[in-house]
């Protein structure tokens, strides 16, 4: 296989001058020499650390077809990834040797940034490995993303059929599904045995989602066409080849689906009606075995913090407070004469607020909600240095899971530039998408939300690959969030309606800290979380039913988009303050996105040297 380039840039500067040392003393020639020496040392020891990373992401790499794929490579182009024991066993043995390798490193020989991404190395690897005590804590499967959505939503996104090859690579990761489902549900009983289940309402979404990828022909006899049936044929018939070669590539791919795909998922929901009858009444994480010690690691871990649940419930509350505050001032605005609670009904209520719930209805929404996103790009350039190169679309969750999907969500782009970043808008009801969120949520999932961060993130260069990719969630969830607010400084949210729209969007993720801690940490239940959403929130009631059957589903993932926006909200007041007229919201911006994902502890660190640099 061919190693990735991704070695820092040999600076010549060190080398030239073992070539002008020659001096006409011995004293100047000395301090030359020992210069030169000196400098090739650090510069063996900079060299030594990049390749390092180099042959470390490579070898992630090479481990997960799948992230190839997400990358856009094609090297194991007709593989998924193995889940079993087996494999993570060895995933935690690499991570335990590479830990004590890292410690070998000489952080004196090295620069700013390359001490930078030293510290980002060892303290990934630290958290994965106090992760892997609860390895079996994580449910392998919840109704928001697990194996029976993941394979057709990847094998209609991300796998490209651009050639022969990779329409029988399709028909092989078709053939692969027995093998990954049943890791699956290997995974399924082994948590099982520890007592680890979801609560029993999730198993129903997830076996209606199942039986929805294999309903439609070749499975059955309806006048519908399965999704995955639908994308293969579509994909083949553009192919540049014989039509008999093309029937032939179909045979195949129909004989997959029906000797492999269907048997494989009807074994995963016969597994999930089994486990349906076993979980334990309750909903969040302290209904398991060690279940208080997991959940700390979840905050932990999604908001690279040392909060407590406590702290971050009242974090919650006093927000919600103050969001409720200025919302009042929204309605002194628009002379709303009424209670908050009657401006929320209000809200959720009027038609003017609402597309109509038809295809009509449903494309309108993603053209403004495009159009929305181009307005904002063209404002780029007077707040941020770097810019993505890559492209974003705008996109409707595919039917076969928008009933279970988020709200919202965001795709990074391949790193080659072939497929887009994108922005993935929930339209299955679209009572659930008001208008006056839309420029919100655009600028928190497109620009210059996570595509500016995600996609400027993978374009950098001088910094190792495996940086670019970094799992700190407060960091990129606080990044999006921050980006709903920094559009109200750039002169956006020109309706009060729209603003009401980013206080609303600021709201839920406040709300979200209250809800998440009191569901996992202080045994609220599922419909007590929901009434706390309804009363405090203008959302409509089937988003607040969706949003905390996710917040079960993934215990301390909510609780990172308001903590991470504080933080980046406060280093900024903290560097304008410091910096006063020599304070450049371009350069801030630049310094927090330079580096790719952060703690937001080396986020501090870096933003006070930026600030200390400029004085």
């Amino acid at each position: 296989m061919k190693k990735i380039n991704t070695l820092f840039p040999m600076t010549l500067l060190a080398l030239s001058m073992l070539g002008c040392s020659e001096n006409s003393t011995s004293n100047q020639s000395h301090t030359a020499n020992a210069t030169s020496a000196v400098s090739t040392v650090a510069e063996s020891e900079s060299t030594r650390l990049a390749t390092y990373f180099a042959d470390m992401f490579e070898q992630d790499l090479k481990r997960s077809p799948q992230s190839q794929s997400y990358l856009g490579y094609k090297w194991n182009y007709d593989s998924w990834d193995q889940i079993d024991e087996a494999a993570n066993d060895q995933t935690q043995k690499i991570r335990i040797q590479r830990l004590a390798e890292l410690q070998g490193f000489d952080e004196t020989k090295l620069t700013e940034l390359e001490q930078l991404s030293l510290s980002i190395a060892k303290i990934d690897l630290e958290r994965k490995l106090a992760n892997d005590k609860f390895r079996h804590h994580t449910y392998i499967m919840h109704q928001f993303s697990a194996v029976h959505t993941m394979v057709p939503s990847f094998l209609i996104n991300i796998h490209k059929v651009e050639t022969p090859k990779d329409a029988q690579d399709y028909v092989s990761r078709l053939r692969g599904t027995e093998q990954l489902f049943k890791q699956t549900i290997d995974q399924l009983k082994i948590r099982e045995e520890l007592g680890v289940f979801p609560p029993r309402w999730s198993y129903d979404q997830m076996i209606q989602a199942s039986q929805n990828v294999i309903s439609g022909s070749p499975f059955d006899d309806s006048d519908n066409t399965s999704t995955i049936w639908q994308d293969f044929q579509s994909k083949v018939a553009k192919l540049d080849i014989a039509p008999a070669q093309k029937e032939q590539f179909l045979q195949q791919a129909k004989s997959a689906l029906l000797e492999t795909v269907q048997p494989a998922y009807l074994s995963l929901i016969e597994a999930l009606n089994t486990q349906r009858a076993l979980t334990p009444e309750g909903d969040g994480v302290w209904r398991l075995p060690d279940g208080d010690s997991w959940y700390a690691n979840r905050l932990a871990w999604f908001t690279t913090t040392d909060l407590t649940a406590d702290e971050v419930h009242n974090i919650g509350l006093q927000n919600v407070e103050r969001i409720h505050n200025a919302m009042r001032d929204i309605m002194q605005t628009v002379k709303f004469e009424g209670s908050l609670t009657e401006f929320f009904e209000f809200m959720r209520s009027s038609e003017q607020f609402y597309y109509p719930n038809t295809d009509e209805g449903k494309q309108a929404y993603l053209l403004e909600a495009k159009a929305l996103i181009d307005t904002m790009e063209s404002m780029l350039p007077d707040y941020f240095g770097l810019l993505p190169k890559a492209r974003m679309v705008v996109k409707q969750v595919e039917p076969f899971r928008e009933k279970s999907a988020g709200k919202a969500f965001y795709q990074s782009p391949s790193k080659d530039g072939s497929r887009p970043g994108t922005y993935y808008a929930n339209l299955y009801n679209t009572k659930d998408m008001p208008t006056y969120q839309m420029e919100a949520l655009a600028y928190h999932e497109g620009i210059p939300g996570h595509h500016m961060q995600r996609a400027i993130a993978q374009e950098l260069d001088g910094i190792p690959e495996f940086q670019k990719y970094a799992s700190f969630t407060a960091y990129t969830e606080g990044w999006g969030l921050y980006s709903e607010e920094l559009a109200k400084d750039m002169g956006f949210y020109k309706d009060p309606y729209s603003d009401f729209g980013r206080l609303a969007m600021e709201l839920w993720r406040a709300c979200r800290l209250v809800v998440d801690t009191g569901i996992h940490a202080k045994k609220w239940s599922r419909e007590q979380a929901i009434e706390y959403l309804v009363a405090n929130t203008p959302n409509p009631e089937n988003d607040s039913v969706k949003a905390i059957e996710r917040y079960i589903a993934m215990p301390g993932q909510a609780t990172a988009y308001m903590i991470g926006k504080l933080k980046i909200m406060e280093l900024r007041e903290y560097a304008k303050n410091k910096l006063g007229d020599k304070f450049n919201i371009r350069d801030f911006h630049d310094q927090v996105l330079k580096d790719g994902p952060v703690p937001l502890n080396l986020l501090q660190t870096k933003i006070e040297s930026w600030v200390a640099k400029q004085l």
